[in-house]
């Protein structure tokens, strides 16, 4: 098992900037994988950004050049620098953590832009 919690939401005004954190426990050493998925309101919930074990990443493109995904294997924390934001960014955001056998989800956490 893998327990996710996320951390580092708020409310920003627009241009501003949140950086997101998810410390991973339990079967931490199966973790491959993780990224960052948002619920926006009335949408589904899409990818933001992924990041291997080995540190390759993945965008949205709707966010390349104001995101960046990291993470420290060490401390088994993934990380989301969200800068240049707008309201379009609003949404909870959700972090993933996929293993061989499955993926497991944060409880998610809020982010909201104001104009």
């Amino acid at each position: 098992q893998v327990q996710l919690v996320e951390s580092g939401g708020g409310l920003v005004q627009a241009g501003g900037s949140l950086r997101l954190s998810c410390a991973a426990t339990g079967s931490i050493f199966r973790i491959a994988d993780m990224a960052w998925y948002r619920r926006a309101p009335g949408k589904q919930r899409e990818l933001v950004a992924a990041i291997s074990r080995g540190g390759a990443t993945n965008y949205a493109n709707s966010v390349l050049g104001r995101f960046t995904i990291s993470r420290e294997n060490a401390k088994n924390t993934a990380y989301l620098q969200m800068n240049k934001l707008k309201p379009e960014d609003t949404a909870v955001y959700y972090c993933d953590a996929e293993t061989a056998v499955r993926g497991y989800w944060g409880q998610g956490t809020q982010v909201t832009v104001s104009s």
